[in-house]
């Protein structure tokens, strides 16, 4: 199978490609790359005012299966997923049951292997059944398909069990993703602040994330090894791994579209589809999420793709679940409240969607080059529209980004050398 993509704006950010270039793909490998390919294929796609950038890799999303298949299956999410550009995922373990053995893990694997739409790479849990009482066996995961390891939704809060986590995971050239929330200040609906108090619930102090934050910081850079910290949110969380970083510390993280986009405002409009943990914070929160994406601080951008039913979301804010949708709106969101505001470039989109995460996870993804993997996002950088419920693909409808205006739609995506998804 040939696929010939003609005159789209290529960009990649390893070799520093921004061009109008012609790529042709034979089976799942990138064969040629050239401004005028002349060569017969399979399938011709003219990519004339499209963009098209190494497939975008989303390394922490929920996919619900196993168990809470009424919000989200691993097809309905892979079918979000490449709806957004999104050619590699990474599902948390936070599932019934945990994926916290081999057998299980594989499962997820095949299932995954089965809807064959995007790659899909799951997480070992940290703990058996997410308690945070006893490792999971970490090399017979790693042998059976984990991309590394997380409790998220939960956070491990014994401190000892995490740097026993954090170093084995390490040792065998992976890393545990924390969940950065200490539970003793934690509780609460939304950020706590004005909007909390008008609202009448209680808000979430931001310690809960720093604190947190702070102790893997101070594991990584004692014992040498690197941790991931998930969703960062704060202004003082960004200074601390800033900090981290200038002194050589083995430190990674990564924050959501939802925190550069809105902020804790956000609730008195969308109300329980703005609710998520941690909470969307102030304005200085956002700012300094915005100079962290520009100046290298935050390392990816992943949606928390966290899909809950519209029963389960209409509930009185103090009681319904957090999280949001996020697949098929990143890139958008991104373009337009980023890129369209000249805060970031195509470089930086490129270098947090794809680049990065690659290199986090160790896979052979995020560049366009002759002999790489056939991994593509190709999109419409101008088209402008309002995102309407009707439209998600998603088995669930929560998100704040209904009825707002978006710019930037993917046209296609493609996986391992097949067009997995074509806008119509």
């Amino acid at each position: 199978m040939t696929v010939l993509l003609k005159g789209g704006r290529v960009i990649d950010y390893a070799s520093k490609l921004d061009k109008k270039m012609d790529i042709l793909i034979e089976n799942d490998k990138i064969l040629k790359l050239d401004e005028d390919i002349q060569s017969s294929a399979d399938k011709v796609i003219n990519c004339e005012g499209l963009s098209i950038i190494p497939g975008m890799i989303d390394m922490h999303c929920h996919l619900r299966e196993p168990g809470f298949e009424y919000k989200e299956t691993i097809e309905t999410g892979a079918k979000s997923a490449v709806k957004g550009g999104f050619t590699t995922i990474c599902p948390m373990p936070n599932t019934n049951p945990t994926p916290d053995s081999a057998f299980i893990l594989q499962q997820i694997i095949e299932k995954g292997k089965k809807v064959n739409l995007c790659n899909i790479l799951p997480y070992s849990s940290v703990s058996y059944g997410e308690k945070g009482e006893e490792l999971v066996d970490f090399e017979e995961q790693r042998k059976a398909g984990a991309v590394a390891f997380s409790d998220d939704g939960i956070p491990v809060k014994n401190a000892r069990l995490m740097r026993e986590a954090i170093i084995k995971a390490d040792q065998i050239g992976s890393f545990v993703a924390s969940h950065c929330e200490e539970v003793s200040v934690a509780a609460g609906a939304i950020n706590a602040g004005e909007v909390a108090d008008k609202l009448g619930v209680k808000g979430v102090l931001p310690e809960a994330e720093e604190i947190m934050a702070a102790r893997e910081i101070v594991i990584a850079e004692t014992n040498n090894v690197h941790a991931h910290i998930c969703h960062i949110s704060t202004n003082t969380t960004v200074n601390m791994v800033r900090d981290a970083k200038k002194r050589g510390v083995k430190i990674t993280c990564e924050t959501c579209p939802h925190y550069y986009s809105f902020t804790v405002d956000e609730v008195l409009k969308s109300g329980a589809n703005a609710k998520m943990n941690p909470p969307l914070r102030e304005e200085k929160d956002r700012r300094a999420i915005i100079n962290a994406l520009k100046d290298g601080t935050i390392d990816a951008i992943i949606t928390d793709h966290a899909p809950h039913s519209e029963e389960e979301k209409q509930r009185e804010l103090s009681k319904a679940p957090n999280g949001i949708i996020g697949f098929e709106t990143a890139l958008a969101a991104t373009i337009t409240n980023l890129v369209d505001k000249g805060e970031l470039t195509y470089f930086d989109v490129v270098r947090l969607t794809s680049y990065n995460p690659a290199k986090i996870l160790g896979i052979d993804r995020g560049e366009i080059k002759e002999g790489a993997i056939a991994d593509l996002t190709i999109f419409d950088p101008n088209v402008e529209y309002e995102y309407k419920k009707e439209d998600i693909v998603s088995k669930s409808k929560n998100t704040p980004f209904i009825g707002k205006k978006l710019k930037g739609r993917v046209a296609y995506t493609i996986v391992n050398g097949n067009v997995v998804y074509e806008s119509k």
